[in-house]
């Protein structure tokens, strides 16, 4: 540490640039600070450095990685402790961590290697115009950051990490439950499913909350480790509905449902809300690209003969983009769709009797997706969760539908299923048994052009958007994608997968060799500085990268 306050001293007052010379390791009592760059100016983006201690300082024995679970938790429980003590000592915009939100994922912010612990900051080094300020440097390099590592992670309560690692085991308990009795979906009595607000994903907690209670015929109890069974609602595989009037939680439990793919914090509220791993929500997305999306098992005929076996646009209508969004994950392999008629597109959706006495199939294109539902089922065994508010005509087609009503489930299959009967409907069933083809496409990989005049252009640019080479790919329509560092990888793992596999692979080549590299090495694989920076990556579903490709304007396909 000594012969880092030396060189802070000696370039006090001197040009921005003099910073260059703390480049290096310096040894602090409890931890190695590794400065790994040194941002360019003052307005650059901050310096990029480590601590590194040993894992027994912080208290971490072989029970943190146990399993999978478990050490994604205790990376989380690290970078949260970490985030909250920058916020509570008001440093957080002069030492920054990629902290956690709601959702447990796996983060490059904290790296568990066998005898080490890597945690991996962003730090602004003080300056007045660009004239260094060497001593409040020193005082934030050397008391502030020691500081906050011991707070933060040397005196924690080892109880606290371990009720995370037990949250963690359960999770995954219930999630092998799932999967092995045949559910797409658990939702456990006492879960808190509404939010904060539009913006906030935090739990609500002000105002008359309704915790949730499962109906008793869709109620199961699951044998969890280190606690009592929990009890709440689990769907079966298959076409499950959730109705009800405006306002009475429809939406909201299927974004639960939705965000259930991840792991959440203990007291989230929705800790104990556990879906299909594979779950993707799909919508209507006008004015996406799609390149050489086999649509025919939705939309065929064109009046253009376009040849939707290999659907190519630069600006999709709704239906389109839905079929395509549709088809696209089941390329990537989902067995379970997540829905809202809220952000569907009618005509996609359904066309009534009326509607099909007006304008004859031999004139519409569209298949709609209540006559595939049932043969996706049987043929693919990809379950369908779906909000509905206003077409009935789904009744026929449900294998369950639950009403919400004031914000409580109630299982109405069969009161739904006699409605169904007794009026009737005078529609007509427009496709045939068999759901059709879903093509797997090779990608070629140099449509993929990173370089933006002499430079590569490669990053993730808050949630929602890539800017890749001269493109950027938009993921505003990607609802679970959640996090900017999720986007950050994805950016990352394009890049490398451009690099590692050449001109062209399969899509599905593409998905496997990233998840396989991922998991065994880690998310540093992707990462131009292995084993150092970005500290700001985080695990991206197999479902939300192939989205990210999906949605390159440039995209080619063999």
């Amino acid at each position: 540490m000594q012969q880092l306050i030396n060189i802070l001293n000696r370039i006090d007052q001197k040009g921005y640039k003099a910073y260059n010379d703390t480049l290096g390791t310096y040894q602090f009592r409890d931890f190695a600070l590794h400065i790994d760059h040194v941002q360019a100016d003052p307005y650059a983006s901050p310096t990029r450095a480590r601590v590194v201690m040993k894992r027994d300082k912080l208290g971490l024995d072989n029970n943190s990685d146990k399993t999978s679970g478990r050490r994604v938790a205790t990376i989380d429980f690290i970078a949260g402790k970490i985030q909250k003590e920058l916020y509570k000592n008001n440093q957080r915009n002069a030492i920054m961590i990629d902290g956690p939100g709601q959702e447990v994922l796996d983060r490059t912010a904290v790296v568990l290697k066998r005898d080490e612990v890597d945690i991996r900051l962003s730090i602004h080094f003080p300056a007045r115009g660009r004239t260094i300020l060497g001593k409040q440097a020193k005082e934030r390099l050397t008391s502030d950051l020691p500081a906050t590592i011991n707070n933060a992670v040397t005196q924690f309560q080892k109880q606290e990490l371990e009720e995370c690692w037990k949250l963690a085991d359960q999770q995954e308990s219930i999630r092998d439950f799932l999967q092995k009795n045949g559910y797409v979906t658990f939702v456990a009595n006492g879960s808190i499913l509404p939010r904060e607000s539009g913006v906030s994903n935090k739990p609500l907690k002000t105002g008359n909350v309704v915790s949730f209670k499962s109906p008793d015929s869709l109620e199961v109890e699951i044998d969890i480790p280190h606690a009592d069974p929990v009890k709440g609602m689990a769907l079966k595989e298959g076409i499950n509905i959730i109705v009800g009037g405006g306002y009475h939680g429809k939406s909201t439990l299927l974004e639960a449902v939705e965000r259930g793919v991840y792991n959440h914090r203990a007291g989230d509220g929705r800790e104990f809300v556990l879906t299909n791993n594979s779950a993707c929500k799909v919508r209507a997305e006008d004015g996406r690209s799609v390149s050489g999306v086999n649509i025919s098992p939705f939309i065929s005929n064109l009046p253009v003969q376009k040849d939707t076996r290999a659907f190519s646009t630069e600006n999709a209508s709704g239906s389109t983009s839905q079929a395509a969004n549709i088809i696209e994950s089941l390329e990537a392999g989902t067995k379970c769709l997540l829905m809202d008629e809220d952000t569907s597109a009618t005509n996609f959706m359904i066309r009534d009797g009326r509607m099909q006495s007006l304008v004859s199939k031999d004139k519409e294109p569209i298949t709609p997706f209540i006559d595939k539902v049932r043969a996706l089922h049987g043929e693919h065994n990809v379950s369908t969760i779906l909000v509905v508010g206003g077409a009935g005509d789904y009744f026929d087609v449900a294998d369950c539908v639950v009403m919400m009503e004031e914000y409580t489930p109630k299982d109405v299959t069969n009161e739904a299923k006699k409605i169904a009967d007794d009026f009737g409907t005078d529609r007509k069933t427009e496709a045939g048994t068999s759901f059709g083809d879903i093509t797997d496409r090779a990608v070629k990989l140099s449509s993929f052009d990173a370089r933006k005049g002499k430079k590569e252009k490669v990053s993730g640019k808050g949630l929602h958007t890539i800017l890749y080479g001269k493109d950027n790919i938009d993921l505003s329509g990607v609802e679970q994608l959640l996090n900017p560092s999720q986007t950050n990888a994805i950016a990352a793992m394009i890049r490398h997968a451009v690099r590692e596999l050449g001109k062209e692979a399969r899509l599905e080549d593409i998905l496997r060799l990233l998840e396989t590299q991922v998991q065994d090495q880690g998310l540093d694989v992707v990462s131009p500085f292995q084993g150092k920076h970005p500290g700001d990556l985080a695990w991206p579903r197999r479902y939300e990268l192939a989205a990210a490709i999906n949605r390159h304007r440039d995209l080619q396909i063999k």
